[in-house]
């Protein structure tokens, strides 16, 4: 039955993406010949340097805002903490409290719990059984000490997305400073900071076809915030240490590509991603979909199987598809993810659950495969 070339087909977008071969071609000039520090005054300095203002400018570009407004950072869970932490610190005198939700990544949960444990105080706000906040416990959970608001744009696991725009209006009628993580969004829904209102925003170059080591900060022009790191004063002092430049040079080209491109992307995303789950509901009893039914990414699709174990079906289809249980930076175990937890999805249902997530290069053919694959190993399974 089972008949696949070389490599499993890849369902794990929302882990990380293959380099887009316009970014390794544009990255290549910087590993060689133009190897030099940005930072230095003398020729070799000189082409590196500019091709992090183009970057800069790129990236600025795509989220809408100045290039003035783009920090530069080594990733997307450091971009977290240099926002949460550098906000805290930065704005401790007018109170020390923060508001985010369950279901963030470990990236803001974790750097919210070190600050509990140094005198900060925060609120993690529920989500629905669709992983949805609700603004109306947003803005209940606001106080006087409140400084800071941290909601992820969209979940990496289930694909909600949440209604950043209305929290931004309760934030910006109380003087709180709102920040998202945007990891999973950019290249599948229009990240417009201006229209979403943000301070703060969070990126992942490795989430947009772009290498790994590498994301961006956007600082919203008037927001002072600590530095979590000191040093020299690499991107406004902001994020000292030398540029990676070849990271840099690959971002700005994934943001430009996605740019041009957003709109055909989705389209084609969803498409591969509805196919797959029709595929698999037609061949699978009791399956359930995890996650907002419209308001959800066009890529993700959580699926939970009654009465599977999902350790057990990723070593069944293992060998021909690539797929997550769970979210992807905790996947080594079976149990109950935070994210599925917060959305109390049964445990009969929540130990069975894939996240299976498309990409640009998902094929039809691809996605048919999987779907017989899984289906199979599901029906196997519970035969057995």
């Amino acid at each position: 039955m089972k008949n696949r070339a070389q490599y499993p087909v890849y369902l794990d977008f929302n882990a990380t993406t293959p380099l887009d071969p316009v970014v390794v071609e544009a990255m290549q000039e910087f590993i060689s010949p133009e190897f030099g520090n940005p930072s230095s005054t003398h020729f070799y300095g000189i082409a590196p340097r500019r091709a992090v203002n183009k970057a800069r400018r790129q990236v600025a570009e795509f989220l809408n805002c100045s290039p003035s407004e783009i920090v530069f950072t080594g990733c997307a869970t450091e971009s977290n903490n240099l926002a949460i932490k550098g906000i805290s610190m930065a704005l401790k005198h007018r109170g020390n409290h923060i508001i985010t939700t369950l279901i963030e990544h470990p990236a803001v949960l974790e750097v919210c719990a070190y600050l509990r444990r140094n005198g900060f105080e925060a609120s993690f706000l529920p989500v629905d059984e669709h992983g949805l906040v609700d603004v109306r416990d947003v803005e209940r959970a606001v106080c006087e000490r409140t400084i800071l608001i941290s909601v992820m744009h969209a979940n990496n696991e289930v694909g909600t997305i949440q209604p950043i725009e209305e929290i931004a209006e309760i934030a910006r009628s109380r003087g709180i400073i709102l920040h998202t993580d945007a990891a999973q969004t950019p290249g599948k829904v229009p990240v417009d900071v201006k229209a979403l209102g943000v301070d703060l925003l969070t990126i992942a170059g490795h989430k947009l076809y772009a290498p790994k080591g590498v994301g961006a900060l956007y600082l919203r022009e008037g927001i002072g915030l600590e530095p979590i790191l000191h040093g020299a004063g690499q991107e406004r002092g902001m994020r000292p240490g030398t540029e990676n430049v070849i990271g840099i040079v690959g971002l700005g080209m994934a943001c430009e590509l996605a740019a041009q491109n957003n709109e055909q992307d989705a389209r084609h995303m969803q498409t591969m991603r509805d196919l797959l789950h029709t595929g698999i509901e037609k061949a699978v009893r009791d399956v359930r979909l995890n996650g907002h039914p419209e308001k959800r990414l066009p890529n993700t699709l959580s699926l939970s199987f009654r009465g599977i174990e999902a350790g057990r079906l990723l070593e069944e289809i293992g060998p021909y598809v690539a797929a997550s249980a769970g979210a992807a930076c905790h996947s080594g175990e079976v149990t109950i993810s935070h994210v599925l937890a917060a959305m109390q999805v049964p445990g009969e249902w929540a130990r069975g659950t894939l996240r299976l997530s498309t990409g640009r290069t998902t094929t039809r053919e691809d996605v048919i495969f999987a779907a017989r694959v899984i289906a199979d190993a599901v029906n196997a399974l519970r035969s057995s």
